[in-house]
Parts: C-alpha cells; structure tokens; sequence
C-alpha cells in the first residue's frame, strides 16, 4: 500500500510522519513546494506518476483571521477548495483513499448541545466555509474516502495556542483569556494516530468528527496549560479581544461515532499532560 502525505512539513503533516516513522511504515511526503495543490496539472502529474493507494492530505490554509480579507482570502479558497477538488479527483482517477481534515468552523456555535455529524451546518466566517466547501468536493467527486473535522489542534510541531501561553508566561505575571468560547481541544497525535486507525481498520467511509475527550473555554485550557507556573490567568469575554473572523460560542463536536469504532480518546487533560511530557 503506497501512502502520500501532502503538506508533510505543516503542523498535522510532521506529527503523521512522526508515527509512520516509529511504525516503520514507508510512505511518500510533500510539501508546497515538492507539489502545489493548487496547481491541477502538477498534482495529475503526481499521483499518475506515483500512483498513492492512501491519500493523507494535511495541506491546509489555516490563517483564519487572514482569510477574512484579501490576499488570504484568495489562497484561502484556492487551497482549502480548489486544491481539495485537484485531490479528489486526482486520487478518485486512481481509485485511492483520500483522507481530508475539516474543522468545527462548519458549525454557527449556536446550538447548546454537541454538534453530531448529520447536524446543518452554517459557517460564520471564510475559513469554516472554504473547508465546508471542501468537504462537500471531496463528497461528490469521491467514492473512497475519510472527512475527518476536529478543533482546537495544538501539537509539537507548529504554531498553537498552547505554545503561545507558554511563551507569554515568560514574561507576564498576569495573563487575560476569553471564557466565552467553548470547545475540545485536539492534540495532533491523538488525531494522526486516528487518520491511521481510519485506514488499517478499514472503517465505513464518511465523515467522521475527532478531538480530545471533554470540552472547556479557552480560559480553562489556558489555566491547564499553565497550573505548574506562577502566572495569573484571569477570563474575559470576547469582546475583550474584537476578532475579524468569526468564532462559534460552543463548538462542541461529539466523538459517540469515533467512540463507537473501538478508536479509544484521551481526554483533553491526559494529552495535554503527555504533550508537556514530550516535549521534556
């Protein structure tokens, strides 16, 4: 089985190459650089030259307060969709599994309960609707594949919300986080070793909707993240920090389908706990 990683070098990418790695499972990686989604032509040429069986596409615009204007909005879409579409239809031609990451952006945040898969969704601002678009490329174009959304990703090897209060805590007493957004925090190998569960499984394809167990604000996760130094962490609400995009109140995804597959979720303190444990 020959395995395509594509945005290797990003975030999610590097911790996937991680665990292929410490499995010793071979696999082909590529940047934007070795191979621009974007770019129809260059990605057919791939994927006829190499012919991947798995598809683990990790390359993602995510700047989400650049994508409300311009020019991130324009590589928003032209990654997040259009490069999405050269995919699909590229692995869909070779009859290959595509594995696609979503987010919680799809939803509005304003429903109370846990968002369910077959929940409407109505993304509020252009990074949630370019990834929906996505989704719904890789639904119609494909008959192989895995949608898997997930939230709040922080992980060793990218920017995070985690490695911001860390740094923050360096040089500040005192520290103010909104408590009015509500969410699960998803660790990237939690979601990697999950994208790879999916696959060996073989598991009913679909959409599927992956964090960490339990929900908490951005204030609770912050408060974790720091409970071992001596700064102070006080909430505020959002309007304390007036944002250009768009963010769900409650964003809370359920995991009762992932759960239902055997696929077994630490909560959100436990990989946070062994994140802080890696990284010693």
């Amino acid at each position: 089985m020959k395995i395509l990683i594509t945005g290797a070098n990003g975030q999610l990418g590097t911790e996937l190459r991680q665990l292929l790695d410490k499995r010793g499972v071979d696999y082909m990686a590529t940047d934007s650089k070795q191979l621009d989604i974007t770019k129809k032509m260059a990605v057919d040429t791939y994927f006829e030259t190499n012919r991947p069986d798995i598809v683990y596409d990790c390359a993602a615009y995510t700047a989400v307060e650049a994508a409300e204007e311009e020019p991130g909005k324009t590589v928003n879409y032209a990654v997040n969709v259009s490069g999405t579409r050269n995919l699909a239809q590229a692995a869909e031609k070779i009859r290959a599994t595509l594995v696609y990451i979503s987010t919680d952006y799809v939803f509005d945040g304003t429903k109370s309960d846990m968002y369910l898969e077959t929940d409407a969704v109505s993304p509020k601002n252009e990074y949630g609707l370019a990834k929906y678009q996505g989704e719904q490329v890789v639904r119609e174009l494909m008959s192989r594949y895995y949608i898997i959304r997930t939230s709040w990703v922080f992980g060793e090897y990218g920017n995070n919300f985690v490695f911001t209060m860390m740094k923050l805590a360096k040089t500040h007493d005192k520290l103010t986080v909104v408590n009015d957004q509500i969410g699960r925090p998803t660790w990237t190998k939690t979601l990697a070793e999950f994208m790879g569960y999916a696959v060996e499984e073989k598991l009913a394809y679909g959409l599927y909707q992956l964090s960490n167990d339990d929900s908490c604000s951005w204030y609770d996760f912050a408060c974790e993240i720091l409970k071992d130094t001596q700064v102070q962490v006080e909430p505020v609400d959002s309007t304390a920090f007036p944002q250009k995009a768009y963010r769900p109140k409650h964003s809370v995804m359920s995991l009762n389908k992932v759960k239902a597959t055997g696929f077994e979720i630490p909560t959100w303190q436990k990989a946070l706990q062994d994140f802080k444990t890696d990284l010693k």
